[in-house]
């Protein structure tokens, strides 16, 4: 009798699954739309200003320039990368989002 009562109080706060308050989740996903369209510009904008730094840089004779381009062009895609990982590795690790 003890066992399963302490098992009952155990159990009722591991049912706990948070969700958002009326209303409110079509002001969260119109959120998150524009900040994914934000990233994405970004990440479009970063991959012209680094293919232009390297083309600046050649045409121009600026090696620093050249290799500053570079180094912009993999930290995008690197970034790029992440991006598209590290979401999926966090919904893994928290599981339904349930306490």
């Amino acid at each position: 009798m003890k066992n399963a009562l302490l098992t009952e109080i155990y159990a009722v706060p591991m049912e706990v699954c948070p969700v958002a308050p009326p209303g409110a989740q079509a002001h969260a996903d119109q959120l998150m739309g524009y900040v994914l369209w934000g990233v994405g510009i970004l990440f479009v904008v970063g991959i012209i200003i680094g293919v232009g730094a390297v083309v600046g840089g050649r045409i121009f004779g600026m090696s620093h320039a050249s290799k500053g381009g570079i180094i912009s062009l993999v930290v995008v895609f690197i970034a790029i990368i992440l991006y598209l990982v590290l979401p999926e590795i966090v919904e893994s690790m928290t599981g339904s989002g349930c306490i």
